[in-house]
């Protein structure tokens, strides 16, 4: 098939480049980027150099191979990822990635998070639930105006509220270190970060939800790509990775200062419950009664800049799968239940969403890495079975292992639990399906190499358009 062509064919200029970066910092980068790299650092302590390291992997290397893993196979959203596994594999993937990053548990966070942190310590108790059901309310109806256009998602997320972010941010940043509360390497270490503070902080960059947003992303990203002429797919995907890894860096950078910064905070308060409870007393010591103001809106301006992302992306994978029901209103019926889920409070939110991200994310690794070496094995479908296949046994067990005591400690539970400690190597650490998933890769090559010409007859292409 014939090679769609630039509508324009001059490269990007720097400017381009910057707002493409600034879009996809804006999509990544919400209110649990900011409390639960602070968190770690408190959790961590004097070992929060290791833990950083944990989290980086997770936190930022995976979201930038998530994006790769959408250039190289020329992908256009998370469905297209799981396409080598068959349709339905691949519209379940998708369902469960929108879902758990959608109105099930990240889209409801954007609200809950500056609501509970920013606003919440000035309501008295009374106006809680009120407080939250109005805040909601009017935070997914800004989202939902400002993603009502798809043309107008780089231009409100790159171009204007994600530079105010950057400002408010960096304005905290220079209190903090300036006047540090304390000094990071000499704080007091949690007991599960005393040996193994790299692998807890790697499985702390779960709760980013940012490999699994890269994914879902995509489809924004290749649109915002194509509104600035790039329609091809060599030249939407070369764009993609280079202010992906801008992006990403960038990123990474503040999760560095927001780690240290958590560790500082040791110096001066007691460990918080959450990063939250962190970052509010952080705010409040350097700038006073001042700091509750410009904490609620640092959230909600970060926040609201990753919800149109997320609200976005949602309506339009889905209205591309069933384009029955048109874009506007899938986008409405995102926002609706954005809403109603938030309204059940941060607490429970989080409680039930590790569960799923413990479950998921084994499976997006292997998917986004099977991604960008794809060309290896020109995405046999008998390569990417048996990585999933025995992937999926230790991503289950995690899940039920993650679940709320109610289920975790019942008989069932401890059973599984058992089993899983006895039997699967690194259990303990988190990271039991990485074993499996390497015996499923070395059987999968295995078959891809011992019948090559089998392997080009069944590999499917994905896309529309192909490079010659």
């Amino acid at each position: 098939m014939e090679e769609v062509q630039d509508l324009n064919t001059k490269p990007l200029t720097k400017k381009q480049y910057l707002v493409v970066s600034s879009m996809l910092f804006g999509l990544f980068f919400g209110a649990g980027n900011l409390i639960f790299p602070i968190h770690l650092g408190q959790l961590a302590g004097g070992h929060w150099g290791m833990a950083t390291l944990g989290f980086l992997v997770t936190a930022v290397v995976l979201p930038l191979l998530s994006v790769l893993a959408i250039s190289v196979t020329h992908s256009k959203g998370v469905y297209d990822v799981g396409r080598p596994l068959g349709p339905a594999f691949a519209l379940a993937f998708m369902i469960l990635i929108h879902a758990t990053i959608g109105p099930l548990f990240g889209t409801p966070r954007t609200a809950t998070i500056p609501f509970s942190v920013g606003v919440q310590p000035l309501l008295p108790e009374s106006l809680t639930q009120v407080g939250l059901f109005v805040f909601s309310a009017v935070f997914f109806g800004a989202a939902f105006l400002v993603s009502y256009k798809e043309s107008n998602i780089m231009n409100s997320v790159g171009k204007l509220l994600n530079p105010v972010f950057l400002v408010l941010l960096f304005s905290v940043f220079a209190f903090g270190f300036v006047s540090p509360m304390g000094v990071a390497s000499k704080q007091v270490v949690t007991a599960e970060y005393q040996d193994a503070s790299f692998f807890n902080g790697f499985l702390q960059g779960y709760n980013t939800m940012d490999a699994l947003a890269g994914l879902a992303f995509g489809v924004t990203v290749v649109t915002a790509v194509r509104q600035l002429g790039k329609t091809s797919a060599k030249s939407n995907a070369k764009v993609t990775a280079r202010a992906g890894v801008l992006a990403t860096a960038m990123i990474g950078v503040i999760y560095v200062g927001l780690i240290w910064l958590g560790a500082t905070t040791l110096g001066e308060f007691k460990l918080s419950v959450d990063g939250g409870v962190a970052f509010n007393q952080m705010v409040s010591h350097y700038l006073g009664s001042f700091g509750h103001a410009l904490l609620a809106t640092l959230l909600t301006v970060t926040c609201l800049t990753t919800a149109v992302g997320l609200v976005a992306a949602f309506a339009q994978d889905f209205h591309k799968h069933f384009p029955k029901v048109s874009y506007r209103q899938w986008l409405a019926f995102m926002c609706l239940a954005s809403f109603l889920t938030a309204n059940f409070g941060l607490e429970q939110i989080l409680a039930w969403s590790t569960p799923m991200l413990m479950f998921l994310y084994p499976f997006a690794m292997v998917l986004i890495l099977l991604s960008v070496f794809s060309p290896l094995f020109n995405r046999d479908p008998r390569v990417y079975a048996p990585v999933v296949l025995l992937t999926a046994v230790p991503a289950l067990l995690d899940m039920v292992a993650a679940f709320p005591p109610v289920v975790s400690a019942s008989a069932f539970g401890k059973a599984l639990a058992s089993f899983q400690q006895s039997y699967l190597p690194f259990a303990s650490l988190g990271m039991d399906w990485v074993v499996p998933a390497l015996v499923g890769l070395v059987v999968g090559l295995g078959l891809h190499f011992l019948k090559p010409s089998l392997a080009r007859t069944t590999s499917p292409v994905v896309g529309t358009d192909r490079v010659n």
